[in-house]
């Protein structure tokens, strides 16, 4: 992650889920969501905001990364680079989460053995919360411990919408 004091970038994309939000920092995602813009920005660190946001229409390699996984190439998103702050643990359960395969789903029990402390169920949910980059880091292909659908901070029918579209993509 850049020192820069550059401004920070910004677009919307339409999506069939709402309008999704884009912040980065050249070509990393900083912060990600189903929400306007500036309710994304409210989410960053106070470095982060102190340094401004331009609007842009496209973001190139990022604007083209999810339109490819609109248009169904749903792994598309896996190799964006993005940053969030976070501790050691937290950061080891969005980079495990970033390894569910599109069209499938891992509980938070599944997932907090995966990031190797099978009892930090609370903290691998704690760290689905605090994701500012989704659907990059996607926490939204986490489900209850008992397999039903959870929360999902941009709300449950987008966390739906988004599961169907990933599981009617790996299907073909």
């Amino acid at each position: 992650m850049s020192s820069s004091t550059q401004p920070l970038d910004s677009c919307t994309v339409q999506t069939p889920m709402g309008l999704l939000a884009v912040i980065a920092d050249r070509d990393v995602v900083v912060a990600a969501g189903f929400a306007p813009v500036e309710a994304m920005t409210q989410r960053l660190a106070p470095d982060l905001v102190a340094r401004g946001l331009r609007q842009r229409s496209d973001l190139g390699p990022l604007t083209t990364a999810v339109r490819r996984y609109l248009d169904g190439e749903v792994g598309a998103l896996d190799d964006v680079e993005v940053h969030q702050p976070g501790g050691e643990f937290t950061q080891e359960v969005w980079r495990v989460m970033r390894a569910i395969p599109a069209g499938q789903t891992w509980t938070y029990s599944e997932l907090a053995t995966k990031a190797g402390r099978p009892a930090a169920v609370r903290a691998v949910g704690n760290a689905c919360a605090r994701n500012l980059v989704a659907p990059f880091v996607p926490c939204h292909r986490v489900l209850r411990s008992d397999g039903t659908i959870g929360g999902y901070y941009y709300g449950l029918d987008v966390k739906r919408a988004l599961l169907a579209h990933e599981s009617a993509a790996a299907q073909r």
